[in-house]
């Protein structure tokens, strides 16, 4: 139990039913019945482990006192109750967890000392691909080669699940972890050695804040420090802004959740939240289910927000009762909630620091592209956007002079050759090339396929349509309205073109069989829309191959192909490396754009197809109304579907409980082994850190520019053949068609260090004109181009350190362990950028590399950096005397002895950050920590 030393008199008991329960009470506090709903869980969390140290009663206070109008500058210390994780960016933690253990004995501590001090959970929903598709034994396939690809991994983890304390994993095969977090392993509110107190959670994928739609305060951190969460240490932050985002008004018919949560991002993004909590307020909210309330949760690092918080209320409650939580919890979650102040009152507005507000009645359907899941398109206007934006994505983007498709496709096929002319007249073709005469690039292909027919291909083809992902595959509304689309589109005879790889990877097996109690598959598997997986899939780049002859099409005729996916993620290179544009959209559009075959459509005037009486059908004619999706959800969904599918949640399938699995308390490593290697992190660690030093004589890695994604810094997607890290798997003896995804092999640095920038989008200015995991490697004479990881291999052989240099927003996206462990690896000591995301910021203190800014208003090329330069930065020492400097100098120095000297920002913001630093790491800080204690 956490003993707090209670300076305000806060410790309680609060009697619920037949139960007692120890409680810090709030109302202690003068001032804290004031603050925001997220601010109330923050003070009871300092209230409940005030310890006079790390948190003092001046913190309490400050908290209670918070002004909202004050920038964020009081530092708390605040201890998740739990971590959840997912298996790509769980497997490092476990790894590190496990060679902790073996570094503890070495400096002669015990071993068993190493264990989650905080319940942490582990879903593994990362790892399926959807290699086989659009066919009645997907699932199972696509499970079979997941084992087979994955079970060392899944061999290591079972080990993990059963030397470590407080440590269970959801086996393959059973959701998305944020659906699971939601629909079981959230309470709420926890119950732990007789202490009542609000659910909170750490996680180390960024989309966490779904469970914010269920009043759980939580948000994605590394995976740095979440393995510090569950090893007790509290999480350093800022008592934060809060913006109040208040809801009025109700949907519209035809309007989705989906459409919400993009207008919803398009907005704060534009108004910027990145770094505060977002709080949902209002009469509005009663109206907002909470599917919806975690759809809307999920999309916070769409927005940049800590959190996307709603607070708890009878829907809530509600919620708790249908996923099928017991009497006894959902009681105690009523009592609590109003107790402490936390139960939602339509009439109290908190002060905010912010306000925005939206009407749910002017939302109109949307989706958005095709890089980016801020920038929002109005669907009305989807089929012009496409147009703009195509210019860009065709090779030398001049206009088509073709005006037509049966001309184009005359041209490129004459009519002598009968294929080709019988396919450019019937369908199916893409009907984007129709209009060329509007000065959209065409260039349509013909496509030959003996199991699809033949067809016509041209840019701007869906590819790729996928309901998946975590945002929407938990939302009945959404899900539901999608199976009814796919009904009376198969009813009036219309169906997906041959050319698109369809997905339907649902965030829990609760939706099969809510499918099946409405009778809905047939028509959504008549669509090519069978069950491939519970899993990520398309989201995270799981997208698993096309069809051979549509990748060849595309890729020999340089297509700007498109993909469609009901995400959240659509950034550049993310889906498939054969697609350029990439569409986030709701589930029952996806199958829409499916129906349509192509981004050149616009929904309000050209027709899906005919039915069988020769009429146009539109969209409008097949979209389902809402009372029939309401009524459909009512008959289809029940509290024992619920129990039914939880109740062996933790036990898996007989593949699960037949892997062989090694035992004791340290993890027996494979030298051989391609997925799980030990860490690198502690070798040669002594108990004292060694003094923090300047940087001398460094060179430039990377010089980048603006929106420099963690997806385009860390290891992930499929491994491409010639690249150092398929070097390495070839070096030991890894056969192609096994390299599996650069995701799955997390648990190997030797891998992932190699696949750091490597993504193929990844524009490194140092270079002209090249894309992918390149620079200039300035050891050899004439500094000639070489892939980033052999460039850093012959830096570090020479002792030369390196630095990195970006633009604004530097680490944006997902929050990725990896994408500051690589960077650590590859020798990188300093990242130089005009601004940073909130996260990888931290991640790269937590491994040890120095974050700087530059001067306000500067930038790499405003200075006149071009990267060929040598840098030494100054000042970075005064950490060893227990200051941290606001800036360090910095001198560049060109290739002919001219010098460019500037102050750069140091973005170490916490105290506790700097003790992270000058251990080198908050591994090894943690670690030196536990051995001392």
């Amino acid at each position: 139990m956490t003993t707090s030393i209670d300076t305000f008199g806060a410790k309680g008991t609060l009697a619920v039913g037949d139960n007692s329960y120890e409680i810090f009470r709030l109302a202690a506090v003068p001032g804290t019945e004031k603050l925001p709903y997220a601010l109330k869980v923050l003070a009871e969390n300092l209230l409940r482990t005030e310890d006079g140290a790390n948190i003092t009663a001046d913190h309490i206070r400050a908290i209670a006192g918070w002004d909202p109008s004050a920038e964020p500058s009081v530092e708390i210390q605040f201890t998740p109750a739990r971590v959840i994780m997912q298996d790509f960016t769980g497997v490092p933690c476990v790894v590190d967890l496990a060679t902790m253990r073996e570094a503890v004995t070495t400096l002669g501590g015990d071993p068993n000392k190493v264990n989650p001090l905080s319940p942490a959970d582990m879903v593994i929903d990362h790892s399926v691909i959807l290699d086989v598709f659009g066919r009645a034994d997907a699932l199972e396939r696509n499970v079979d080669l997941e084992y087979q690809r994955n079970g060392e991994r899944y061999q290591f983890l079972r080990w993990g699940q059963g030397a470590f304390d407080d440590f269970k994993v959801v086996p393959p095969g059973m959701g998305i972890v944020h659906q699971v977090n939601i629909e079981y392993l959230a309470p709420t509110v926890m119950v732990r050695n007789g202490q009542a107190y609000p659910d909170t959670c750490v996680g180390t994928d960024s989309h966490t804040t779904m469970v914010n739609g269920l009043g759980v305060l939580g948000w994605g951190v590394g995976g740095i420090e979440a393995e510090a969460a569950m090893l007790g240490q509290p999480v350093s932050m800022l008592i934060p802004r809060v913006v109040g985002f208040k809801l009025t008004g109700e949907i519209k018919p035809g309007v989705t959740a989906t459409d919400v949560v993009l207008t919803v991002t398009d907005m704060l993004r534009k108004h910027g939240v990145v770094g505060k909590f977002v709080e949902f307020y209002g009469k509005g909210v009663a109206e907002v289910p909470l599917a919806n309330r975690a759809t809307l949760g999920n999309m916070s690092p769409e927005f940049g927000s800590t959190a996307a918080i709603f607070p708890i209320d009878a829907e809530t409650i509600n919620y708790l009762r249908l996923t099928g939580r017991d009497d006894e919890q959902l009681a105690l979650v009523e009592a609590y909630a109003k107790e402490q102040g936390l139960w939602h009152n339509p009439d109290h507005e908190p002060a905010y620091s912010e306000y925005l507000e939206l009407d749910l009645g002017t939302v109109v359907p949307s989706i958005a592209g095709p890089k980016r899941p801020q920038d929002r398109i109005l669907l009305s206007e989807s089929k012009d956007a496409f147009r703009r934006d195509i210019v860009t994505y065709v090779t030398d983007g001049t206009p088509a002079a073709h005006t037509s498709l049966d001309e184009a496709v005359e041209e490129s096929f004459p009519a002598s050759d009968p294929v080709a002319s019988s396919t450019a007249h019937d369908e199916p073709t893409v009907p984007s090339a129709a209009n060329g005469s509007h000065g959209r690039p065409s260039n349509p292909v013909q496509v030959r396929s003996e199991e699809r027919g033949d067809f016509v291909l041209d840019h701007g083809a869906v590819v790729v349509a996928g309901i998946t992902s975590c945002t929407n595959t938990s939302n009945p509304s959404v899900m539901i309205g999608a199976a009814l689309l796919a009904r009376n589109a198969v009813e009036k005879g219309l169906s997906s073109k041959p050319w698109v790889k369809t997905n339907m990877a649902p965030g829990s097996q609760v939706v099969a069989d809510y499918y099946e109690k409405a009778g809905l598959w047939p028509y959504l598997e008549k669509l090519g829309f069978y069950l491939g997986g519970f899993g990520c899939t398309t989201c995270i780049g799981n997208t698993g191959p096309l069809p051979e002859e549509i990748s060849k099409a595309v890729n020999d005729n340089d297509l700007a192909a498109a993909a469609v996916l009901s995400g959240n993620r659509n950034f550049e290179g993310r889906i498939s490396p054969d697609v350029k544009m990439n569409y986030l959209a709701s589930p029952p559009l996806v199958i829409a754009y499916a129906i349509a075959g192509t981004m050149d459509f616009d929904f309000e005037t050209d027709a899906l197809g005919k039915d069988a009486d020769g009429n146009d059908v539109f969209l409008k004619d097949i979209w389902p109304s809402a009372q029939e999706i309401d009524d459909t959800i009512k008959s289809a969904i029940s509290q024992d579907m619920f129990r039914k599918s939880y109740a062996s949640v933790f036990e898996g399938d007989e593949r699960w409980q037949n892997l062989a699995t090694p035992e004791g308390d340290t993890f027996a490593w494979d030298d051989n082994s391609t997925y799980v290697r030990k860490a690198p992190y502690f070798d040669g660690m002594t108990m004292d850190p060694a003094p923090v030093s300047d940087i001398k004589g460094a060179r430039v890695l990377a010089l980048l520019g603006d929106s420099v994604t963690t997806d385009h810094i860390s290891p992930a997607g499929p491994i491409k053949p010639g690249t150092p890290a398929a070097q390495y798997l070839d070096a030991h003896g890894v056969e192609r068609k096994d390299y599996n995804s650069l995701g799955s092999r997390r648990g190997n640095h030797e891998v992932m260090v190699r696949g750091t920038f490597a993504n193929i989008r990844l524009q490194n200015q140092l270079l002209d004109g090249v894309s992918g995991g390149y620079t200039r490697d300035f050891t050899v004479e004439g500094a000639p181009q070489a892939f980033i990881y052999d460039a850093s291999q012959n830096y570090q052989a020479a002792g030369i350190p390196l630095v990195v240099l970006g633009g604004k927003e530097y680490g944006s996206g997902s929050s990725r362990d990896w994408a500051a462990k690589g960077t650590r690896l590859l020798g990188v000591k300093a990242v130089i950028t005009e601004s940073f995301e909130r996260i990888h910021r931290s991640n790269l203190i937590g491994m040890g590399v120095v974050p700087l800014q530059f001067p306000a208003g500067e930038s790499a090329a405003s200075l006149g950096l071009d990267g060929t330069e040598t840098f030494d930065i100054e000042g970075i020492e005064k950490l060893n005397e227990g200051v941290t400097p606001k800036t360090v100098k910095v001198t560049a120095t060109k290739t002919d002895g001219g010098k460019i000297e500037f102050d750069a920002v140091v973005r170490i913001d916490t105290p506790g950050e700097a003790d992270y630093y000058r251990n080198d790491g908050i591994l090894q800080y943690v670690l030196r920590n536990m051995i001392r204690g």
